[in-house]
Formats: C-alpha cells, sequence, structure tokens
C-alpha cells in the first residue's frame, strides 16, 4: 500500500510521542521503587551490627572511697611553714572514679579490672539504660589487675557472649566498647596489633600478664570494658593505654585468662597464685658472650638461653630448695625454659605445696632442684 512522505513522518511521530509518555512513566515510577530497593537491601557496617548487640551489656562503673588528706594540704605548704606550724592533723575526703565493666553472666555478675574498685567504699552500676544499681565487690586479683562485681535486682539482665583468646590472631579486628570520660556508650575500631605482650615490659614488676595488644583507642574510663571480634564475642578485658613513647597502644587482658580468674574468686574469693622467690633476668648466647668478654667479670655465664637467678628472697621456697644467685635455670617440670616468661609461665600452672623439679646449670654443672611453691606474699 503506498504512503507518503507526511503520512510517513505522522505516523512516526505518533511512535515516538508514545515512547516517550512510556519512558516518563517509567522514570517516574522508577526513583521511588529504587529508593524502597536501596533502603531494603542497605545494611550497616559489622561494627554497628556488633556495636548493636554487645552495648546493652557494658557498664559504667563509678565508685567512691574515703581517703585521709591533711588539714591545711601540707604538701602545698612552704617548707620552713609547715615547720612553723608542726604537725597537723588530718581530713576526711571523699575520692571517685570512673571505669567500665562487661556483664557476664544473667544473675548479675560483672567483670572489670582490680584497679578500677579497689579499696572502695561504694560501687554503683549504670547500664546502658539509665538504670542504677549497687553493686558489691566479689573479690579481686591484683596480680592479673581483674575484679569481679555483683549486683541484684535486675531482671532480664543481658550477658555478653566469651570468645576464646586462644583463636584470634593478629590482624583480626577489634573493638573496644567502654564509657571513656564518662562518655557511655562509646565504640572504637582497630585491629590485634600483637599477642603475647608481656606486662612486664611495660614497667608493671608485680603483674604476671601476657597481653592482647591493640590500636584500636582506649581511654581511661575504658579500662574494664570488653574488646570484642567481629562476631561480638569478648575477647579481652581493656585494662590500660600506653601514654609517652608508644602512645595510642591499647592493652587487653585474655578473655581465657579472665575466665580462669572469675571461677576462682566466685569459689574463693581470692585467686592463689604460686610463688618461688627468684628474681630472674633474661640470659642468651649474646648476651652471655658480651659478660665473659669483660675482663672484670666476676664469673663466667653458661653461654645458653635461659632464665638466670639474680637474687633469691630470704626464707622462700627457692632459698630452702638450695636455689643460688647466679644458676640458671635450663628446664622446669620437663619443659625447656629459654627466658623468665616461659618459667613464670610453667610456676603459675604449679601447686602450692607440691613438688615443683627445676634443671639448672652451676659452675657448668646441671643440677636437678626440687621446690614446693608457696602462696604468693600478700596475695591470699
Amino acid at each position: 500500500m503506498y504512503c507518503s512522505k507526511n503520512q510517513f513522518f505522522k505516523g512516526l511521530s505518533k511512535i515516538v510521542f508514545l515512547a516517550v509518555i512510556t519512558f516518563c512513566i517509567f522514570l517516574r515510577t522508577l526513583p521511588i521503587s529504587a529508593s524502597e530497593d536501596n533502603q531494603a537491601s542497605y545494611q550497616h557496617s559489622f561494627v554497628a551490627n556488633v556495636a548493636e548487640e554487645v552495648s546493652p551489656t557494658v557498664v559504667r562503673i563509678d565508685i567512691e572511697r574515703d581517703i585521709e588528706t591533711d588539714e591545711f594540704g601540707s604538701d602545698l605548704l612552704d617548707p620552713l611553714l609547715r615547720d612553723l606550724l608542726g604537725e597537723m592533723g588530718t581530713v576526711p575526703k571523699k575520692e571517685r572514679g570512673q571505669g567500665s565493666g562487661v556483664v557476664i553472666d544473667s544473675s548479675g555478675l560483672i567483670l572489670t579490672n582490680a584497679h578500677v574498685v579497689e579499696r572502695v567504699d561504694q560501687v554503683i552500676i549504670t547500664f546502658q539504660n539509665g538504670d542504677q544499681l549497687e553493686g558489691k565487690v566479689i573479690g579481686t586479683d591484683q596480680v592479673t589487675d581483674l575484679a569481679l562485681v555483683e549486683v541484684k535486682g535486675f531482671d532480664g539482665l543481658e550477658s555478653a557472649k566469651l570468645g576464646d583468646s586462644e583463636e584470634i590472631q593478629v590482624g583480626d579486628w577489634a573493638i573496644a566498647l567502654g564509657t571513656p570520660y564518662g562518655l557511655e556508650s562509646t565504640v572504637t575500631l582497630g585491629i590485634v596489633s600483637s599477642l603475647h605482650r608481656d606486662i612486664n615490659s611495660l614497667g608493671f614488676s608485680d603483674k604476671r600478664l601476657d597481653l592482647i595488644q591493640t590500636d584500636a583507642a582506649i581511654n581511661p574510663g575504658n579500662s574494664g570494658g570488653p574488646l570484642i571480634n567481629s562476631n561480638g564475642e569478648v575477647i579481652g578485658i581493656n585494662t590500660l593505654v600506653r601514654s609517652g613513647p608508644g602512645a595510642g597502644l591499647g592493652f587487653a587482658i585474655p578473655i581465657n585468662l579472665a575466665s580462669k580468674v572469675t571461677t576462682q574468686l566466685l569459689a574463693n574469693g581470692e585467686v592463689i597464685h604460686p610463688y618461688l622467690g627468684a628474681q630472674l633476668v633474661l640470659l642468651n648466647e649474646r648476651i652471655a658472650k658480651e659478660h665473659n668478654q669483660d675482663p672484670n667479670a666476676l664469673i663466667l655465664l653458661p653461654e645458653r638461653s635461659g632464665a638466670l637467678v639474680q637474687s633469691v628472697i630470704p626464707q622462700s621456697p627457692a632459698e630452702e630448695a638450695g636455689l643460688r644467685r647466679g644458676d640458671l635455670v635450663i628446664n622446669a617440670e620437663g619443659n625447656e625454659i629459654n627466658d623468665p616468661k616461659s618459667l613464670l609461665m610453667q610456676v603459675e600452672e604449679a601447686q602450692i605445696g607440691k613438688p615443683f623439679e627445676l634443671e639448672v646449670l652451676r659452675n657448668n654443672k646441671e643440677i636437678n632442684l626440687s621446690i614446693k611453691p608457696s602462696a604468693l606474699p600478700g596475695i591470699s
């Protein structure tokens, strides 16, 4: 059938017009449906999901203790004025502090740091929803810096899931929760920077701890709060942050150790730590060679690794068993000892009053000693 040019273009115009109308209708409906699809498919980060899940188990701990202070603040007075005033009396003063904790049992058990609740007269626990309850300190362990607090009268208390600190690796996500500076429900993110960090290398010679190191921000008030993995499980209890050189590094107590301490605190109200009574220093081949090359050296050291006895505490189990200054401990309970840390780990597993077998080098001769550990003084 013949069609003129005018008819052809009129027909083409109608087709184009209908196509444009159809496309406009499609565009009009697209933003609404796309927006709905975006809202339906939008997902928060794993950090937000973990924080939402765990935050209700994190609490703020406010403490109050009585201290005695000089009546006139004599530590601020000029020395001559203090001499004129003579002995001044003391007046009671309230000292307040703050930290964090995490609920580990729905019955009302809260895990925190010992330094947060030591020697306190009052403990107030504040939950995420604002509820407050008075807490009771069940027990503290200064050696591991852990403490257990109990609250009663709270129905439906949520508790955190505990993970396995032996399963974590360097590079794993680490989420720190707590109340730094009194700011509730604060969340920071980082990674596990290192494992088995000896607390003695940080200047705490009275502790026995291998710490988790993290770059997640831990600030004053975070102490006692949980360190969480990406699954929302507690892998550590935040304990300190390094200031000065190395600032920005935070440290947490592994949750596996915290669980062991919790069990003992619940059973006994205290933790008994075995004690030998010897001060130890690291010895290895390089250190021994440098020492032996000194013409003024009083004794020659064995050029091998071990825990060198620097001193023996009088009337201690070590002294009673015959351990001497200069002895090099190379084996404990059948396990090779390469440094003081490995020996202390073996001592921590020992039993009070039961023979603990040591092999030491003395004057290049191997000697076997049997020591019966006692409880660490000042703890039991």
